[in-house]
């Protein structure tokens, strides 16, 4: 099995790409051992020194680190990868891909913007994000700022901030009169 490496923008973020699919649907973040508990893969890849974050997608996992060098870590971060796809074992036991529809809020007069935001975001943000390892999701919509989730590499990345003002946020304003600001939120 070959598995290639891609940087990301965040230093602290490495992509893998197992050359298989990862994920059928969805993705799935763990931030810690505790969120990591439903996967396998995720709490092996945790229990490594130095791993601070695992993330899930289609064709990719993104591991961020805390500390180290990633010449270090890079080759048992392969080991675990490789040992669990030749294991056969579930990427996730329980509870699947994480539900990216919890806690959306906006009023409901906003309902046709808000679709217009998602698809924007889906058709023109996530695609380009995925590249760099990571995904952003819409969690909601009022007073003409959107927020987001960040995950992924682009959870905590130096350059998230530039990528929601000047890229997401443009490009949802040149669409969308009723967009003022793109916010990034946890939850």
């Amino acid at each position: 099995m070959f598995i290639q490496t891609e940087a990301t923008p965040n230093p602290a973020t490495l992509k893998f790409l197992p050359g298989r699919t990862v994920m059928e649907d969805g993705t799935f973040e763990a931030r810690d051992l505790a969120e990591a508990e439903r996967s396998p893969l995720a709490k092996a890849l945790m229990e490594l020194p130095g791993v601070s974050g695992v993330f899930f997608a289609g064709d990719f996992i993104s591991v961020t680190k805390t500390e180290g060098e990633w010449q270090h870590l890079r080759p048992a971060v392969l080991g675990v990868v490789t040992e669990f796809f030749l294991s056969g074992a579930p990427l996730i036991e329980t509870g699947g891909a994480d539900v990216v529809t919890t806690g959306e809020f906006f009023d409901p007069k906003d309902a046709e913007t808000v679709e217009a935001i998602k698809e924007l975001i889906e058709t023109r943000v996530r695609p380009a994000v995925a590249g760099d390892g990571g995904d952003i999701i819409f969690k909601g919509f009022r007073d003409g700022i959107v927020y987001l989730k960040m995950k992924g590499a682009c959870s905590g990345c130096p350059s998230s901030t530039a990528t929601l003002r000047h890229g997401i946020q443009n490009l949802l304003k040149h669409f969308l009169p009723d967009v003022q600001a793109v916010e990034s939120i946890e939850g």
